[in-house]
Formats: C-alpha cells, structure tokens, sequence
C-alpha cells in the first residue's frame, strides 16, 4: 500500500495522472473483454454507455455496471422509504454519471414518482437522455447551480460526488442540494471515510486527524482521480443545519473499501 501512494502522489506531482488513467482503462477493458462479451449473450437488449463512461464512474464490468447498479437502487429505496413517502415523489441523483443507478429507479420505486439525473459530464447527460427517455436529465456545471425549484425534491443522492471535490465546492454544493430539497426531504451522500485512512500518506493522515478534509488536487476537479477524503468532524460540520438520521461505516473487504453513507433530512 505504501509504494502505491509513493506511485501515485508521484504521478500527481508530475501531472501524469490522466495519462496514467487512459493507461489503466485500456488495461481494465482488455481484462475483462471476455466477461463482457459473455453478459451481452444474455443480455441483448440492455443499452450500455460508452466504455469509458462506465469506467469513468465504476469499473470496466459490464454486469457489475448493471447489476450492482440495480442492488445500489434496491438499497436507496431501503434507505428512503423508511423516512419519506415513496409515492409520487420526485427523486434527484447528483452526479448520475451514465445512469448506472438511475436506470433502475422506475422498476425498482415505481408508485407514480418522477426521476432527475444530473452530472457535468456532457457525453454521459447525452447519452443518458437518448437512452434513458423516462427519466429527466440535466447538464451541470462544477459550480453548484441546478436548474430546479426550491424545495422541489423528496429524495436525492450522490454517489462518490464529494469525493472529487475541493473544500469550497463541499460548502457550495451541499447549499445547492439544501435549496432543492423539500422540507422534510431526505439526502444519502458518500464519503471517503476512516477506512480510507489506510491510502493516506503520514502528512495527509495527520491533516485527517484533526478533523479537516484532505485533498489530492493537481488535477481537474471533479475528474475521477481528483480525490478527497472526509473526516467526521468536517462532515458534522457541513451537516450543521439538517438532522443526520444515519451514518453507516462498513469494514474493508478484500481490495474493496466502502465508503462511508450519510443520511440527512432538512
């Protein structure tokens, strides 16, 4: 773990990281070429982004795109039934990226609610909106500004969307979400949480500790490998004017870290 942070915070300092990224995509979609090819059997009529749409936001899986898409949708209707009325709601997903998990909403929830994708990517929004015609999406800017009304929405989430963010854009984007949200409304937002101290370097473990965000920057904000990690005291901090009903940590797997969940309601 410690040469791939010495690796990594190399490349970012060399202004390598993108190219090493194109590099890693090419090498995660020859790798799983054959999988891929063995779940469109099956599955001929599913519309799938672009490749590097879906491993700009998940992976190079094909079936772990659309399935765990599908779980992750199944999870959030857990989530927010237990604190809003899932009937004829209107349901937000910051940062839809190509639909992976909104694509599934309207079989999943169903009960007359409509569904709002958002994202700054344009090639994602545009394929979203040809492919995903029941669903309502919009482009976005990195700055926070969305185009709805306030108090506009019951439900939303984001997934891995603060996690590329720089510390103004936590402040700007979570009023930006206050504002649309209902009163009443509840958010789910993922965080790169404690478990992710592990991929800290010793001097950004440190900043992490005393309870401030730590940024890995040197790169286009909002891209995949601009990151950021958030303590709980600067989240509770950020959360300072809602309630937090949850805030779920689950343990490292494997090579997979989870991130953290908060569930907040205005």
């Amino acid at each position: 773990m410690k040469n791939k942070i010495k690796v990594s915070s190399l490349l970012r300092k060399l202004r390598l990281l993108h190219p090493a990224d194109i590099l890693r995509f090419k090498l995660e979609r020859a790798k799983n070429k054959q999988t891929n090819k063995e779940f469109l059997k099956p599955h001929p009529d599913v519309k799938l982004p672009p490749d590097y749409l879906i491993y700009e936001s998940h992976n190079m899986s094909y079936s772990s795109y659309f399935y765990n898409g599908k779980k992750d949708a199944a999870y959030f209707k857990s989530i927010f039934e237990k604190y809003v009325p899932l009937k004829d709601a209107a349901i937000l997903d910051w940062g839809c990226g190509p639909g992976r998990i909104i694509r599934h909403l309207p079989d999943v929830i169903g009960n007359g609610c409509s569904y709002y994708g958002t994202d700054y990517n344009e090639k994602s929004i545009d394929w979203c909106t040809e492919n995903l015609p029941e669903i309502h999406f919009n482009k976005n800017e990195l700055t926070a500004s969305l185009p709805y009304e306030d108090n506009f929405f019951e439900a939303l989430y984001g997934v891995s969307i603060f996690t590329h963010l720089s510390e103004a854009m936590h402040h700007a984007w979570f009023d930006e979400l206050y504002r649309v949200l209902k009163p009443g409304g509840v958010m789910l937002l993922t965080t790169q949480g404690d478990v992710y101290k592990a991929k800290l370097n010793k001097t950004e473990r440190q900043q992490y500790e005393t309870g401030n965000l730590v940024v890995r920057g040197d790169v286009v904000e909002g891209h995949r490998v601009y990151s950021a990690f958030q303590p709980k005291p600067f989240m509770q901090k950020l959360f300072k004017n809602v309630e937090i009903l949850e805030h779920i940590e689950m343990p490292i797997e494997k090579d997979w870290y989870p991130q953290d969940q908060w569930v907040v309601r205005k």
